[in-house]
């Protein structure tokens, strides 16, 4: 280690100790923190300091290599989820270190632990997020225990002139990880409602988990004299996250609300729809969200208020829909920029000033 790093080590540990003292390591959902941290991990806070469950810093001490992965699936999660919602009433907020209150653990602060729409979709995203970056990490080769899907190395069809080659991303080691990771046992509850809640978070956390598997795709490259596709090697690989956060969220405005009351497995809440089954890939609520209109102090909804909208549009980020109803305030915005470059010899470019106005809608 360079002598700077070991300077800023010192700095880097106060600010750890303070996102720790600010949010406990054992509540649910903490180690989401991990992907919005703007410092490095040191090495030497080691797994013990982390904002992690008791479980997942044994299995941190046992595979510590892994927490660049689970890391990286953190920010993944968060991107992916403030991408998907960054027009609507629920924007997708999270908390910052220095913003949060101290007795809020939470990264998503009551959405975590409301059982609502916005529950399962903050648990299915951050669990494909894990999934996709293990999987990632082992593609890549930063692994010794995993590395590509070594079941595909041999096979494929002579008759169709393809052959399994390249390297298949090993989803199955991703999902497995992700699973040891993130499922917390049923069993270890005992007040009714969270075992729902918890049944609801790990059906969901399997959900992410099989949007990965469905969405993989299959990639070839040609081989043959002059370009010609005589044979074809082909591989598996992941579909983009933003592809996976596409369809969790067309799974998120399809979710399926289940009964509150605990019985052998999850079922729906309407009767005359129990028959119907539940997928693995189906994302489950219990409670009705709130409409997020308006701030509410005690839950940490912040409401639209001066939100930003399009008053064009007859979508979710529309003014009448964004604004609830109650109408939008417009000022105009000063935009001045470098214009109509040139390049003069010798030796310097010369532009102009250009200057435009914007009119900007914000929600009353």
């Amino acid at each position: 280690m360079d002598r700077a790093a070991l300077l800023a080590l010192p700095r880097l540990c106060a600010l750890w100790a303070a996102v720790l003292a600010l949010f406990p390591c054992g509540a649910q959902g903490n180690w989401m923190w991990l992907g919005i941290a703007s410092f490095g991990v040191p090495e030497k806070l080691g797994c013990a300091s982390l904002p992690l469950n008791s479980r997942q810093k044994e299995l941190c001490k046992r595979k510590p290599y892994l927490l660049p992965s689970i890391r990286e699936g953190a920010r993944l999660g968060i991107q992916e989820c403030r991408s998907q919602f960054r027009h609507e009433r629920w924007n997708c907020k999270v908390a910052t270190p220095a913003a949060a209150p101290p007795d809020t653990g939470p990264l998503f602060g009551y959405e975590l632990s409301s059982g609502t729409k916005e529950t399962a979709f903050i648990y299915a995203v951050m669990a494909a997020g894990l999934v996709h970056s293990v999987t990632r990490s082992c593609s890549a080769g930063n692994m010794t225990e995993c590395s590509c899907d070594t079941t595909l190395q041999n096979g494929g069809s002579a008759s169709e002139g393809w052959h399994w080659g390249g390297c298949s991303d090993d989803v199955q080691y991703g999902m497995w990880f992700s699973r040891k990771f993130l499922d917390f046992p049923i069993r270890n509850t005992t007040e009714k409602e969270s075992k729902v809640l918890l049944a609801m978070n790990l059906h969901n956390n399997e959900a992410g988990r099989q949007a990965v598997a469905k969405l993989m795709s299959v990639d070839c490259r040609c081989h043959g004299v002059s370009g010609s596709c005589a044979v074809k090697t082909c591989w598996k690989t992941m579909s983009s996250f933003e592809k996976i956060g596409h369809f969790l969220k067309d799974k998120y405005e399809n979710s399926i609300q289940i009964s509150d009351k605990t019985k052998r497995k999850v079922r729906r809440r309407e009767k005359d729809q129990r028959k119907t089954p539940i997928r693995k890939d189906d994302l489950l609520y219990v409670h009705k969200s709130p409409n997020y209109c308006m701030e509410d102090k005690k839950l940490g909804i912040p409401g639209t208020q001066g939100r930003e909208c399009n008053r064009t549009s007859g979508g979710a980020d529309g003014c009448n829909l964004l604004c609830c109803g109650r109408g939008y305030n417009t000022h105009v915005v000063r935009h001045v920029e470098r214009c109509e470059c040139k390049f003069i010899w010798c030796c310097y470019v010369r532009c102009r000033s250009c200057e435009s106005m914007t009119d900007v809608h914000t929600c009353k």
